[in-house]
């Protein structure tokens, strides 16, 4: 395990339908990422469960597992409220937990939360600084290192290495994990996040690749073309299966091995299936089985 990765472990999952199951079977989904030997679940915030409330939900259900709030909307709560959650939980849970951030949406933040949406890199730079100075938590502790941004562009992975652990990435080819790697240097965590469908038929997992690269796309246009797809908008099956690996097992693990030898410290799989609200444990069992520790 890289030194830049303390307790993550080399290969995660993103619980990116969680929010879509009821919180007895979200802990028991966790129990189970947990059991299969996976080393940090993530998750995002959009519009369901709190990520505090969830993270501390997530914890409560494992033992030993890194758990991750991938995408806490830093319109979702004050700095001063965010670094007075993630002392409770670190406190709480003996250092188990990761605040990832994330620079939200316009239409999140204006229409659904009520704020007005700034600048991402100066609203995150302040946020930070907010972050950094926040007076308040539990006795004896003190702001927590276990931070990274959730990032795209090279503006925010700058801000990363500059300000936090590192970055986490989702949904971009191992071309860009190399890009990520540069940005960030040598001494910041690169964690990168893996689309994938897992089935026997490549036909049948092209069809779900295609919808889950489609809606992707709107993010990832320009940085998509500098990796060499001109015409992202075209989404040819040489983009679909740069932005989201299906097929069998084998086929995702050797996209987690490009990824790591493309510079990523760990890489987390967000599974796709056509059952959102069912947690594929039976999928996640066969993954593991050809993973690295």
């Amino acid at each position: 395990m890289s030194p830049r990765a303390p307790g993550l472990g080399r290969v995660g999952i993103w619980a990116g339908d969680f929010d879509l199951l009821s919180a007895a079977d979200v802990r028991q989904a966790a129990a189970a990422i947990e059991d299969l030997g996976y080393g940090t679940l993530w998750f995002p915030e959009t519009t369901g469960r709190e990520a505090m409330a969830q993270a501390a939900l997530l914890l409560a259900a494992t033992r030993r597992i890194t758990v991750a709030a991938g995408m806490a909307d830093i319109y979702a709560r004050d700095a001063v409220t965010a670094a007075a959650a993630q002392r409770t939980l670190q406190e709480a849970f003996h250092g188990r937990f990761l605040l990832g951030l994330w620079d939200g949406h316009p239409s999140l933040a204006e229409d659904i939360r009520g704020h007005r949406f700034g600048p991402p890199l100066a609203t995150m730079r302040s946020y930070l600084d907010a972050l950094d100075t926040a007076p308040f938590g539990p006795p004896a502790t003190t702001n927590s290192p276990h931070r990274v941004l959730a990032a795209l562009d090279p503006g925010m992975l700058a801000l990363a290495a500059e300000r936090t652990q590192g970055a986490t990435v989702l949904g971009m080819p191992t071309e860009y994990t190399s890009t990520a790697r540069k940005t960030l240097g040598d001494d910041r965590l690169l964690a990168v996040t893996q689309l994938c469908v897992l089935g026997h038929d490549r036909e049948h997992t092209g069809e779900l690749a295609r919808t889950t690269a489609e809606a992707a796309l709107p993010n990832r246009r320009d940085l998509l073309r500098g990796l060499g797809h001109p015409s992202p908008d075209a989404l040819d099956d040489r983009l679909v299966d740069a932005i989201v690996a299906h097929g069998l097992a084998e086929d995702i693990a050797h996209r987690v091995h490009e990824h790591l030898d493309a510079g990523a410290d760990h890489v987390s799989l967000h599974l796709l299936t056509a059952e959102a609200h069912v947690p594929p444990i039976r999928q996640w069992e066969e993954l593991a089985a050809h993973l690295p520790n």
